[in-house]
């Protein structure tokens, strides 16, 4: 087995452009479930409307990228709005229901007949961000350290991607600092007493929703560039999911908590695909036991055991804390 190519295809996962998209959308995710206690089931629908108005923007109107970003996100703020509108004065569970059902409302709407002349249908979009590629100052080649090496395109998606990480990262560390954020933990640790204190809940879980899914937009944006496509079935609801994966991991409530979960997550993935393949063409896995076109369920399955086991001995997740897991009662 080849060990440097094994660790080399999961490093370049771990801090590559995907990684950089799952992180900036777990941060969405984070912002409504870990600080402000939203069960949102459906931020993979957020990632859709941005990726979709921004190609579409693009692609069917013809229109410039810049006015696309303002669509998506423009979108996003629509789709919270309908979500919290009828949902955010009732129980939690209410909205969870409303956000799994629309995120996967919305999948099947891009993908249909009726829709295909504006969003292509089951075949969706392609080739809308050459504007993106055309404001990249690397040269065509292929650039690295050691075994990492990217194309000049993936290098460029990857550094936009940790940019835009690192600035939300920032502002959302300022927002829970100050009064507004100091607000939403109090919701999501005892909303009665938040209330009780004269704080309009309502309106700060409306804020919190639209802020998330504003920053979910972008990660789809940012995913949509990356392959230069949009289709609506790279959008189901196991998206989301993993999303919540990355908050287990990294530690929900913690500004770094999706970062370090995202490119854990996608190292972990990346190593195991790339060791069980190889094991079985060297014949180190019997083909019998694990054929080539299980790897994908297999490595899924023992990243599953791995979750538990950090769920068993550390729930609050690798950055997370115990005390505050406690008292917000995750």
């Amino acid at each position: 087995m080849d060990f440097e190519a094994i660790v080399s295809d999961a490093l370049r996962s771990g801090i590559g452009p995907i990684a950089a998209v799952y992180a900036l959308a777990a941060m969405g995710l984070n912002l409504h479930f870990g600080y402000t206690g939203l069960l949102n089931f459906g931020q993979v629908g957020f990632m859709l409307v941005g990726g979709y108005g921004l190609a579409i923007t693009v692609s069917t109107y013809d229109g410039p990228m810049w006015l696309g970003v303002l669509g998506g996100i423009a979108c996003a703020i629509v789709l919270a709005l309908l979500l919290g509108l009828p949902t955010l004065r009732l129980r939690a569970d209410y909205l969870a229901i409303t956000t799994i059902a629309a995120g996967e409302t919305l999948r099947l709407f891009y993908r249909s007949s009726w829709a295909e002349p504006v969003t292509g249908g089951v075949f969706g979009l392609q080739r809308f961000a050459n504007d993106f590629y055309a404001l990249s100052p690397i040269e065509p080649g292929t650039y690295g350290v050691w075994l990492v090496r990217y194309s000049s395109r993936d290098l460029w998606v990857m550094i936009v991607g940790w940019a835009l990480v690192l600035v939300v990262g920032s502002l959302l560390a300022l927002l829970i600092h100050s009064p507004w954020g100091r607000v939403i933990r109090s919701i999501r640790d005892d909303e009665v007493a938040a209330r009780s204190l004269g704080k309009n809940v309502y309106a700060y879980k409306m804020q919190s929703l639209v802020l998330g899914g504003v920053i979910g937009a972008l990660a789809g944006m940012m995913q949509a560039i990356q392959v230069q496509s949009v289709n609506p079935d790279n959008y189901d609801p196991a998206v989301t999911f993993f999303l919540y994966t990355l908050l287990v991991l990294g530690g929900a409530g913690r500004i770094l908590g999706p970062v370090v979960g995202s490119i854990l997550f996608w190292f972990v993935l990346s190593f195991l695909d790339s060791a069980l393949r190889q094991a079985i063409d060297a014949e180190y896995i019997s083909p019998d036991l694990i054929s080539t076109s299980e790897v994908g369920a297999v490595r899924f399955a023992l990243v599953g055991v791995a979750l538990v086991l950090l769920v068993a001995f550390r729930p609050q997740g690798i950055l997370g804390s115990r005390k505050e897991m406690l008292l917000s009662g995750r």
